[in-house]
């Protein structure tokens, strides 16, 4: 009789441990997706910051190239 009892509690305990297991890997995937969401949300607005910065070097560049033209003298 102990024996039985015995193993029933050990099976009760066995699944209540399984089940916050089970709990707590969903959590941590939702949260791991939210940050997943997160990381990618944070590397687009760097990519955009480093594109910005490119189109605004590359006008740079241009402006100073037209300013720095040297045209030859005009012979009449």
């Amino acid at each position: 009789m102990k024996t039985a009892a015995a193993f029933v509690l050990l099976g009760i305990l066995s699944a209540g441990g399984s089940v916050q297991a089970l709990a707590q890997t969903r959590t941590g995937a939702m949260s791991q997706s939210r940050a997943s969401r997160k990381a990618e949300k944070k590397q687009q607005k760097a990519q955009k910051k480093y594109a910005k910065a490119q189109r605004k070097a590359q006008r740079k560049m241009l402006k100073t190239e037209r300013k720095n033209t040297k045209y030859p003298p005009r012979r009449y």
